[in-house]
């Protein structure tokens, strides 16, 4: 492999500069005005300080579980967002019940939600990073589409009677399509809306729209298979579809063109899987939410063969369970913001798989509709709290370039364990029987939750990814050609007696340079001066270098301070770009 110096090297070693992530202000930038008197520095410290504290006092604040509504564009959405659950829990409820008409195999009941979720998991990142990529409001409108076409076909094969269980479940599958496409966009144009103290409370009321429409949604299905038939919940579910469309084309958003261009759809992907595995923070947290679902999806699952076994159990049954469900979840909706001011988040997610687990355990038992209601109604409360505290923690984990990519892969982990947990149970249940198979995925489940707990935590804390300019953009005289790979090498020099913990700082600069989207990175150590570190960076090209500086955060920044904190020498640590010609 034969490595040429960036032309503006001149094939030699570049004069001493701060390497990319510590360069100064621009020299082009207008001289600063002459010193102020100090008492003006003080007006200014003071109404500085006083800023931060307001801020900070508004994000300590207990907030209105309703303060997102109030704007307008959000309110829209939002509406929007739940007349698409709705249309989605419709379908599920019909289909689900189609399929009992069709089979009484508890497997096969039991994957009609494994092909409604297994989508998700498989296209949840080309997903993300299409949103990521295309104009998100363009991308939200053609799932609304997309939905309703599917709508249409299972309509006609209702009336046609050509339904049967394998093409249900293929439409199905189509349908979960739709919804793989839509989650990330939405959750990505979220933070967008609304500020950062507010995204828990907007969050939230996502969860209230997906859980109104858990009862909505049901009981209009219900009402119109007993009416009506099957096949006119799909009629209901494509015009819903199309008008959630229309209504999306009003939002008037202004998307911001990158200057670079548009990624690629393969270095995106790549990209927001990297930032995945190198963020401790998106790593607890996919590990609980894989191990809550994993589990809680049992009840779910199974519930159209439970409502069957109920004493006078039916359609209707199933209905109200699912409709108990949603109301419990709404009600505990109203309570997360005190909820989350008065415990943990650990503790929160803690308690809410044991409440899952105990309603799982009641439904199990419960000889009739009377004690299993109650119980959907605590499994509501505990599903919508646990999936609140973790969906709050993902994005507060990520930044907005890469938001829709690391929630896709957040869903993805939702569903994934929703496929895998419907298949498992119901497999269980296929052996043993459909009340053994919910009290095993109870139990399983609290065990499993606090092996995690203990096991996988996130102790580096919540990082400051606010977006930073403090980094200048490097020029080149003649950019290097597109497809040639660019190693970016930084000289640092060391004291020996602090080596040690200038390398276990500089494996935070390894997973800050990979998250940021470096192909690969390297500290090397000069045998022959012990105090000589070069750090060497990776990139796919001098395009996907450019990029990084556009993905640099506070944290970044503070990261930089620290690093520097160990170069010794009067000179700033040297940087030198090469592209690489050749393999």
């Amino acid at each position: 492999m034969t490595q040429l110096a960036h032309p503006r090297d001149n094939g030699s070693p570049m004069p001493p500069q701060p390497p990319h992530d510590t360069l100064p202000p621009d020299s082009s930038a207008p001289a600063s005005p002459p010193a102020s008197p100090a008492s003006d520095i003080a007006d200014a410290a003071e109404a500085a300080a006083a800023a931060e504290l307001r801020r900070s006092a508004a994000e300590r604040a207990p907030q209105s579980p309703l303060a997102p509504l109030y704007q307008p564009v959000f309110r829209m959405l939002w509406l929007t967002w739940m007349v698409a659950n709705t249309c989605m829990w419709m379908n599920d409820v019909a289909t689900a019940w189609l399929m009992t008409t069709l089979t009484r195999s508890p497997v096969l009941v039991a994957l009609v939600q494994t092909a409604s979720t297994l989508p998700v998991f498989l296209l949840g990142l080309p997903s993300g990073a299409l949103a990521d990529i295309l104009d998100r409001r363009r991308y939200f409108m053609a799932t609304q589409f997309w939905v309703a076409a599917v709508a249409v076909v299972l309509c006609l094969a209702v009336l046609a009677g050509g339904l049967n269980a394998y093409l249900l479940l293929a439409l199905t599958f189509a349908n979960g399509i739709g919804m793989a496409m839509r989650w990330p966009v939405f959750s990505a144009i979220v933070p967008e809306l609304v500020d950062r103290h507010q995204l828990p409370a907007a969050l939230a009321l996502n969860g209230v729209a997906m859980n109104a429409s858990r009862i909505v949604g049901p009981l209009l299905a219900g009402a119109i298979i007993a009416s009506a038939g099957s096949a006119w919940v799909f009629v209901l579910n494509a015009v819903l579809s199309l008008v959630a469309g229309f209504t999306i084309m009003r939002w008037r958003r202004q998307p911001t063109p990158n200057p670079l261009g548009r990624e690629r759809l393969y270095s995106a992907m790549r990209v927001g899987l990297q930032f995945v595995r190198e963020s401790p923070p998106m790593r607890a947290t996919l590990w609980r939410i894989s191990v809550f679902f994993l589990h809680a999806t049992a009840l779910l699952a199974l519930l159209p063969l439970v409502a069957r076994e109920l004493q006078g159990g039916g359609a209707g049954t199933f209905t109200l369970l699912l409709a108990s469900m949603g109301t419990g979840a709404i009600g505990a909706a109203m309570f997360l913001p005190r909820l989350r001011q008065m415990m943990a988040a650990d503790r929160l997610v803690a308690r809410g798989m044991l409440l899952q687990a105990l309603a799982t355990a009641v439904v199990a038992i419960a000889p009739n509709a009377y004690v299993a209601l109650p119980a959907m109604v605590l499994a509501g409360a505990a599903w919508i709290t646990t999936a609140n505290v973790l969906v709050v923690a993902a994005q507060f984990a990520l930044p907005n370039w890469v938001r829709a990519r690391g929630m896709s892969i957040f869903q993805m982990a939702i569903m994934g364990a929703t496929a895998a947990g419907a298949a498992l149970w119901g497999q269980v249940a296929a052996l043993t029987s459909v009340h053994v198979s919910l009290a095993l995925a109870a139990a399983v489940g609290v065990a499993v939750m606090a092996l995690v707990q203990r096991l996988v935590s996130d102790r580096h804390g919540e990082e400051d990814l606010s977006p930073s300019r403090a980094f200048k953009m490097p020029q080149a005289e003649t950019p290097p050609a597109a497809g040639l790979r660019l190693v970016t090498s930084i000289e640092y020099f060391i004291h020996p007696a602090r080596a040690a913990e200038f390398r276990s700082v500089m494996q935070e600069s390894r997973r800050a340079r990979i998250r940021q989207g470096a192909l690969s990175w390297e500290l090397q150590h000069d045998i022959a001066d012990p105090r000589r570190y070069v750090e060497r960076v990776m990139d796919e090209s001098w395009t996907e270098h450019l990029r990084r500086f556009d993905r640099v955060t506070a944290s970044d920044v503070a990261l930089r301070d620290r690093k520097f904190a160990f170069h010794v020498g009067e000179a700033p640590p040297v940087v030198s770009r090469y592209v690489v010609e050749g393999d």
